[in-house]
C-alpha cells in the first residue's frame, strides 16, 4: 500500500513537474474582433463584447517581502519569492472571468512606488526621483542590484505560470512591460537619465520578462510601451527626460541586436495631439504621413506599422506585431463633444479595422477619472464627488458596442456628415491627404 502510494505521489510529481518545465505552446489567439477595453467592470465589457482587455499589474505591491501574509510562492535558484495572497486572488478573479469567454488578456507590468521602503527598494530602479516636479509615481524596473533582477525575474516566472493555461486560473497572452518608458521622467521614473541609461535599463528589464514568460509560453507576446511622441519628445520635459518614440525604437532595436535580438513587439498609444480635442481628422500641424511625423496618432498610424515593416526592424522575417494598448477620446464640454467623441472613436476603429499589422484597438478609458487632468475620456461619465464610479453612458457606448458586429454601419452612420465624407473609403483616404487639404 506504501509503495502504491509513493507511485502516485511520483507521478503526480512528474506530471507537475512536466507541465511546469514545458512551456505551452498553443499558438496566439485570433479573436475574431479587433475592439478592446481597458476593463474596470467585466460584466459590461463582456456585454460591450470586448476581444481585448488590458489589465494593470501594480508588482509592488504583488510580491510580499516579508514572507508573512501567507499568499502563494515562486521557488527558483534556491529561493522562495512571496506573493500577496489578496493582490494575486483579486488577478485571477478578473483574468479568468475574461479569459473563460474568450478575451485575449494582457497585463501591463507597473512598479509604483508604494512608499515602503522593502518593497520599493526591490521593484523601483535605484535612481527613481522621489518628490521632484512630476517626477511620475511609476519606476523603470530595477535591474541593477542582484535582489532586484531576482524578484522581477521570480514574480513574472509566478505570473507567467500561473496564467499559461495548465491551470484552471485563467490565460494572459500578453505582458507589456512599462508604461509610455520613452517620457521615463513621467512614466518610468528612473530620475534624469540619459538615452544610453534609459534603453540599457528598459532593454535589459524586457529581456528579462520576455526569458520569464518563456519559461511558461512558447507564443505568449511581449510589447514594449511608447506614447504617441515620434519624432519629438513630449514638450514638457527634457532631453534627460523624454525621448522621441523613433528615437527609442531605433536605440532599443540596435541594443536587442547587440545583446542577441528576440521577439518583443509594441504597444502603442495613438492619442489625438493635442489630448483635449479628440478629432484627430482635423489635426494640420502634427501627424503627416511621413517617416518623422512629430507624432503618430490614428490619423497616421501607418508611419509606425510601416517602419515596423522594414526588414532590418522585423523578427524571423516577419514584421513586429501591433496593439493600441492605451488610447482615448476626450469628451469636450462643447455641446458637439459627445458626438465628436463618438465619430473619433468610429473613424479610429474603421481604420484599425483595415490594417493588417494592428492586432488590438483597445480602448482607455471604461469610466472617466478624476486623476487624469480633466480629461472625459470613459465611456461612462463618472458619479460626481467621485473618482471613476460610473454614472452614465455616453452616445460613444453604442457605438462601441455596434463595432464589429451585424449593428456597426448602422450605429456608424451618424459620424460620416461629421467627418465631411460620403463614405468610409472617402473619410480614410480624407485622413491620407496632406495636411490642411
Amino acid at each position: 500500500m506504501v509503495r502504491g502510494l509513493l507511485v502516485c505521489l511520483t507521478s503526480v510529481f512528474l506530471a507537475y513537474y512536466a507541465d511546469a518545465a514545458s512551456p505551452n505552446t498553443d499558438p496566439f489567439p485570433s479573436p475574431p474582433t479587433k475592439k478592446g477595453l481597458q476593463v474596470q467592470m467585466i460584466d459590461d465589457a463582456l456585454a460591450l463584447g470586448v476581444g481585448h482587455a488590458t489589465l494593470n499589474v501594480d508588482l509592488t505591491r504583488l510580491i510580499d517581502p516579508t514572507g508573512k501574509g501567507n499568499g502563494p510562492r515562486w521557488e527558483r535558484a534556491g529561493k522562495s519569492f512571496a506573493i500577496s495572497a489578496r493582490v494575486v486572488a483579486d488577478l485571477d478573479s478578473r483574468v479568468k472571468q475574461l479569459s473563460d469567454k474568450g478575451v485575449v488578456v494582457y497585463l501591463i507590468l507597473l512598479p509604483y512606488a508604494s512608499g515602503e521602503a522593502a518593497r520599493d527598494t526591490l521593484m523601483l530602479h535605484p535612481s527613481y526621483a522621489r518628490g521632484q516636479k512630476h517626477a511620475g509615481p511609476i519606476g523603470m524596473f530595477n535591474v541593477v542590484t542582484p535582489d532586484g533582477t531576482a524578484w522581477l525575474t521570480a514574480t513574472i516566472e509566478f505570473l507567467a505560470t500561473r496564467y499559461s493555461g495548465t491551470g484552471d486560473r485563467g490565460r494572459v497572452w500578453g505582458y507589456i512591460v512599462g508604461n509610455e518608458v520613452n517620457s521615463h521622467w513621467f512614466w518610468a521614473n528612473m530620475g534624469r537619465a540619459t538615452l544610453a541609461e534609459v534603453i540599457g535599463a528598459y532593454e535589459r528589464a524586457v529581456r528579462i520578462v520576455h526569458a520569464a514568460v518563456r519559461t511558461a509560453s512558447a507564443n505568449a507576446r511581449v510589447y514594449l510601451s511608447l506614447d504617441h511622441c515620434w519624432g519629438k519628445r513630449y514638450g514638457a520635459g527634457d532631453d534627460r527626460q523624454c525621448l522621441p518614440g523613433r528615437t527609442f525604437l531605433d536605440e532599443f532595436a540596435a541594443a536587442a541586436r547587440k545583446n542577441g535580438d528576440f521577439d518583443w513587439h509594441v504597444a502603442y498609444h495613438p492619442y489625438p495631439e493635442p489630448l483635449t480635442d479628440c478629432r484627430f481628422w482635423f489635426d494640420t500641424t502634427n501627424a503627416p504621413q511621413t517617416i518623422d511625423a512629430p507624432v503618430v496618432t490614428f490619423r497616421n498610424l501607418g508611419v509606425l506599422t510601416d517602419y515596423l515593416a522594414r526588414e532590418e526592424r522585423m523578427w524571423a522575417k516577419t514584421p513586429r506585431r501591433v496593439i493600441l494598448s492605451e488610447q482615448g477620446f476626450h469628451c469636450a464640454s462643447r455641446p458637439d463633444g459627445p458626438r465628436d467623441q463618438a465619430a473619433a472613436f468610429a473613424l479610429a476603429y474603421v481604420k484599425v479595422d483595415a490594417m493588417p499589422g494592428v492586432d488590438a484597438f483597445i480602448l482607455h478609458r471604461h469610466v472617466d477619472h478624476t486623476g487624469e487632468g480633466g480629461l472625459r475620456l470613459g465611456l461612462w461619465t463618472n458619479k460626481p464627488g467621485t473618482v471613476a464610479t460610473p454614472d452614465r453612458k455616453r452616445p460613444m457606448y453604442d457605438v462601441f458596442r455596434a463595432a464589429g458586429t451585424a449593428e456597426q454601419d448602422k450605429a456608424f452612420a451618424f459620424a460620416l456628415p461629421v467627418l465631411g465624407a460620403k463614405t468610409w473609403a472617402d473619410a480614410l483616404e480624407r485622413l491620407m491627404q496632406p495636411l490642411g487639404k
